[in-house]
């Protein structure tokens, strides 16, 4: 059965500054991450990463390809050897690039895990190594979007969007999304009122997304949400706070509204505060807002407040993660450029705080706080998921195949118990009988109604046990089954094998080769129809940099070319030998005359007597 309860890490990092020099910075960020993985032991790991090769990402692309390998090839991941990579790196594509990137290893011991196809609605099994990178749109087990034009009117390009997976660990569903809001381009604008218009645009765009999930098609399920949010405190109330009883000086540039300051200084004329549009500078920066952990600035965290009834957090104890220095001398300070804030976070649905076991630790913290990490520290939650939570129990010998559906073994309706989350999570239409519920920890009643058949496969609805004919219906386990009746259902079985036959997919692994070999180009996605692959063309050209910095994606310019690849072979079909076939037939046929025969000598006792 398994253990009762799954460890698993959760984080999501703004990789982006790491990029800016990666000869340093992938080496000692991947160490620190690593590290914490170590002491924290998961079996399940899922790290978000937003603004994957940073700013630059035409240059960057060989240094994501390098951070990935770090990563895989680690000493301290050798035991998981299943892995999922989902990386967005087709940046040509100004309507779906995001530079998010998704990455998933599970530990050796943890078995039964599934992840979700949204192209056939079903879950598939995960099994070896996988990288989907370049232009991932094709690929079926993630669903990816960019947050539409007009949630961000005055940015001609924007990389802002979410990409999700959904799971199903150890008979446990839930849905594990990446997202990356929008920044505050402007402190001045930031703070003539809460909400500033930024805080506005990003409440848009993420109620867009819990919109867009609550309606899709897929069912819904448990989720967490964790990314780089761009959360920013109350800037006009912080300021306030911070400049209580000081007298306030402006400096104006009248060739330049950008270069204007706001000083804040007090009775001995010493400056204290001083905003301007990219500066926030006070004059104990550090001790205000780091040591030892800035509580004072905490109730100005207002944002997730709209989101209440919808999402949920484990109690913040940690400084804020952004703005740090990116100069690895200084990787306990932050830069003087915006007010710290929490931007960084791991939010929940309340039906996924239900699959959290309360029994066990549950850390929320910072990664690499006296480490260099970027302008952004990584954010962790860990935390145990309950196996068998928000499922349905079928058979006991098949306790997370089943779902609302015939089951896998028997091909029946068995009794179906519902664990601990809210199936209105996973259920619509039809209903069941000899349902019986446990729910204790259900907000809201469940009723049979409820129970549909399980969005996630809506054909199984319609999908038939092997039955040969009606007249086989009445039957019941304590019945005993004639040979004829055996050799009837064998026979409508082969038949439908033969117009159905089973079908093994190539290899989905991702094969470690040698340094001379191109380790991380040998991307397999199983059951893709044939798309093509992006294969950057390398130019030192400026004007080609240019172009990508200020997003003229209409360039008659060659950025890449295409190399046309397979889809995924159909060979290796499992199929019944006509021998075997034959044999199989043959002992029935035998077992049927033995039957037929002895059949006739009790009739013939019959007319003796």
């Amino acid at each position: 059965m398994g253990s009762p309860s799954i460890p698993a890490l959760l984080v999501t990092a703004n990789v982006g500054s790491i990029f800016e020099d990666p000869s340093e910075m992938l080496k000692i960020w991947t160490e620190e991450f690593l590290s914490t993985v170590t002491k924290l032991d998961p079996k399940f790991i899922a790290l978000h990463c937003q603004e994957v090769g940073g700013k630059n990402y035409e240059n960057s692309m060989k240094h994501v390809e390098h951070f990935v390998k770090l990563l895989m090839l680690s000493n301290e991941l050798r035991l998981f050897d299943k892995i999922r990579v989902f990386l967005d790196e087709d940046y040509s594509s100004a309507e779906n690039f995001t530079a998010l990137g998704n990455l998933y290893f599970i530990h050796e011991s943890l078995e039964n895990v599934l992840i979700w196809d949204f192209n056939d609605l079903k879950f598939v099994p995960v099994e070896g190594k996988e990288i989907n990178s370049g232009n991932i749109e094709a690929v079926v087990t993630k669903e990816k979007a960019k947050f539409p034009q007009d949630f961000f009117p005055e940015c001609k390009w924007s990389r802002k969007g979410f990409m999700r997976t959904r799971w199903s660990l150890q008979g446990t569903v839930l849905d594990l999304i990446n997202i990356h809001l929008f920044h505050d381009a402007s402190n001045f604008i930031a703070m003539e009122s809460y909400p500033s218009v930024y805080c506005k645009n990003r409440r848009r765009a993420l109620e867009h997304t819990l919109q867009r999930f609550h309606n899709d098609t897929y069912g819904k399920a448990p989720y967490f949400v964790f990314g780089d949010f761009n959360f920013r405190t109350d800037t006009e109330s912080v300021i306030k706070k911070l400049t209580e009883g000081l007298t306030t000086t402006r400096l104006q540039n009248n060739k330049n509204n950008d270069h204007t300051k706001l000083q804040f200084a007090n009775e001995e004329s010493e400056l204290v505060l001083t905003v301007g549009k990219k500066e926030f500078n006070h004059l104990d920066h550090q001790k205000v807002f780091l040591t030892p952990s800035p509580t004072w600035l905490k109730p100005f965290d207002k944002e997730l407040e709209a989101f209440d009834k919808y999402l949920t957090e484990y109690p913040i104890t940690f400084p804020p993660s952004y703005p740090f220095e990116e100069k690895i001398l200084h990787a306990r300070s932050y830069m003087q450029t915006r007010c710290p804030a929490w931007c960084d976070r791991v939010l929940m649905s309340h039906t996924a705080k239900q699959l959290v076991s309360e029994d066990d630790r549950v850390e929320y913290g910072l990664i690499g706080l006296d480490t260099c990490m970027g302008d952004h520290k990584p954010v962790y939650l860990r935390l145990e998921l309950r196996t068998n939570s928000g499922t349905v129990k079928c058979c006991d010998h098949a306790p997370y195949e089943c779902l609302p559906a015939t089951c896998q073994c028997c091909q029946t309706f068995a009794s179906v118990t519902i664990n601990v989350v809210d199936m209105s999570d996973y259920s619509r239409r039809k209903s069941f009988s000899n349902v019986t519920i446990d729910s204790k920890l259900l907000h809201e009643p469940i009723t049979r109604d409820m129970l549909s058949h399980e969005p996630y496969t809506p054909e199984s609805a319609e999908s038939r046990s092997p039955v040969p004919d009606d007249k086989d219906k009445h039957l019941t386990k304590s019945e005993s089954v004639s040979a004829a009746q055996l050799k009837s259902r064998l026979e409508y079985i082969l038949k439908l094998e033969r117009k159905f036959p089973m079908t093994r997919s190539v290899s989905a692994n991702v094969e470690v080769k040698g340094s001379n070999e191109n380790f991380f180009r040998n991307r397999a996605m199983s059951e893709v129809p044939k798309v093509r692959k992006m294969r950057l063309i390398s130019t030192t050209s400026s004007g080609s940099m240019h172009r990508y910095q200020s997003h003229h994606s209409s360039s008659d310019e060659d950025w890449y070319e295409y190399e046309e690849t397979g889809s995924a072979s159909s060979e290796g079909a499992i199929e019944e030998s006509d021998e075997k076939k034959s044999e199989i037939f043959n002992d029935f046929r035998t077992g049927t005359d033995k039957f037929k025969e002895k059949r006739r000598n009790r009739m013939n006792c019959c007319c003796v007597m």
